[in-house]
């Protein structure tokens, strides 16, 4: 999907320039109304190209989602009392493992709801797991207790979600933003598949 998004932003940069480069001719020629039409073109298809940009570097890291995908397979292992270590492998093969204070392991994540005339240039939902914590069973634990919470997502330069959370103008290009997240126990060992579908996150234990 970003790599329609970049070959559709070259396209209109190749355009714009083109646009620049006419409009250049036209003030040679001494056509000052031809010049800023042309002009007032090559702005547009540039504003294109950087938006076009924008959105393939700002879904970089997210994932398309049909039906239901698998975001990550999980293993916690206890560690003491209230605390476990859960070890995260991901679709594309990379591995990371955190050491988290709880009874529970919690994980959440954002997703990217496009509306459809959108979908024509590729952009479908998507999207991405946010983060790891432990989560205390009792109320008072969670108030009282030390929180451990881990960014599951990478550092990016334009961040989709959170832009469309702070600007309005977003909102004729991305039909929902929203959250979700769930939890499962983690007092013994045990594998589980964290799994996204469209109505949100999910979490199965694999194995007896």
């Amino acid at each position: 999907m970003p790599d329609a998004l970049w070959w559709i932003a070259a396209l209109f940069a190749i355009v714009g320039v083109a646009m620049v480069i006419a409009a250049g001719t036209s003030l040679r020629r001494k056509r000052p109304l031809r010049m800023s039409l042309r002009l007032l073109w090559a702005l547009v298809f540039l504003a294109a190209a950087a938006a076009s940009g924008a959105i393939a570097l700002g879904v970089q890291g997210y994932r398309a989602l049909t039906r239901e995908a698998v975001a990550a397979v999980v293993r916690t292992e206890p560690l003491g009392p209230n605390r476990f270590q859960a070890q995260f492998r991901f679709p594309d093969g990379r591995e990371v493992a955190y050491t988290l204070t709880g009874d529970q392991l919690y994980v959440d994540a954002r997703i990217l709801k496009w509306h459809p005339w959108a979908n024509v240039l590729g952009l479908h939902t998507v999207y991405e797991l946010d983060r790891v914590a432990g989560r205390y069973l009792d109320l008072a634990q969670e108030q009282r207790q030390p929180r451990t919470v881990h960014s599951l997502a990478p550092e990016r330069r334009v961040d989709l979600f959170n832009l469309r959370q702070r600007y309005t103008l977003l909102a004729p290009l991305l039909d929902a933003d929203y959250g979700s997240a769930t939890f499962a126990a983690a007092d013994r060992p045990t594998q589980y598949e964290v799994r996204v579908s469209t109505t949100g996150l999910l979490i199965r234990k694999l194995g007896p």
